[in-house]
């Protein structure tokens, strides 16, 4: 049992994970490059300084050299004058100064493989850094997009609500004139009470007329001209 919750838990811990990975994917991407671009400085500034110790390493191994070839002059001039004694002290001296140089001319081939090794992971880091640049426009086009469309998803879920207000809306505009209703209604009442049999009679010739129409007025006009 305590197996299954504990394999339950770590479920639910990677599924929040991949959430918070998820929802906050864009700054995580932003903070690599931050890393990666600390890293390609860290990375840059060894370069250079392996760059500043080969200079200065070739200087040196140019200064042996130059140290050597004088003392060979010199040994050489000595060994003429058949003086033995500073031949020697020459020719050990030059053997000193052969093997630093050897020491160096190591030193400096180190370096070379050193520096042309760590420029190819500044080329490739810097590369790198350019790609992640790119993809992180891309998704921050993606995300915005996103965001978009959820908006969209919501406005139509939302529809509803817009229906149903629209269907109350024409419900309102469709009722009858309460009124034009009322009218209607007091107009019945009043057939029902004959109230109204006279004039309709009258209009049908019978009888006097209850009431003055266009008809009479005309005709009064008519007598008075």
């Amino acid at each position: 049992m305590f197996g299954t919750l504990r394999t339950l838990m770590v479920g639910a811990n990677a599924r929040a994970e991949e959430r918070v990975r998820d929802t906050y994917a864009i700054e995580l991407i932003e903070q690599k490059i931050r890393e990666a671009t600390a890293s390609l400085q860290a990375a840059k500034g060894t370069l250079a300084s392996l760059i500043q110790r080969h200079r200065a390493e070739i200087k040196q191994v140019q200064g042996v050299e130059t140290r050597i070839g004088d003392l060979v002059k010199r040994a050489e001039a000595a060994l003429k004058d058949d003086n033995d004694v500073m031949a020697a002290e020459a020719a050990n001296a030059i053997a000193a100064l052969e093997n630093e140089l050897e020491g160096r001319q190591q030193t400096v081939a180190r370096l070379d493989q050193r520096i042309v090794q760590l420029r190819h992971s500044v080329e490739t880091g810097h590369r790198q850094i350019v790609d992640l640049k790119q993809g992180l426009i891309s998704a921050r086009a993606v995300r915005h997009e996103q965001n978009i469309q959820s908006r969209l998803n919501t406005t139509i879920k939302s529809g509803s609500a817009v229906q149903e207000a629209e269907e109350l809306i024409a419900q309102v505009m469709g009722r009858e004139d309460p009124f034009e209703q009322a009218q209607i209604l007091s107009d019945i009442d009043r057939g029902l009470s004959h109230e109204t049999l006279a004039d309709r009679m009258s209009d049908a010739g019978y009888g006097d007329a209850t009431r003055t129409t266009g008809a009479d007025v005309l005709k009064r006009l008519k007598s008075k001209k």
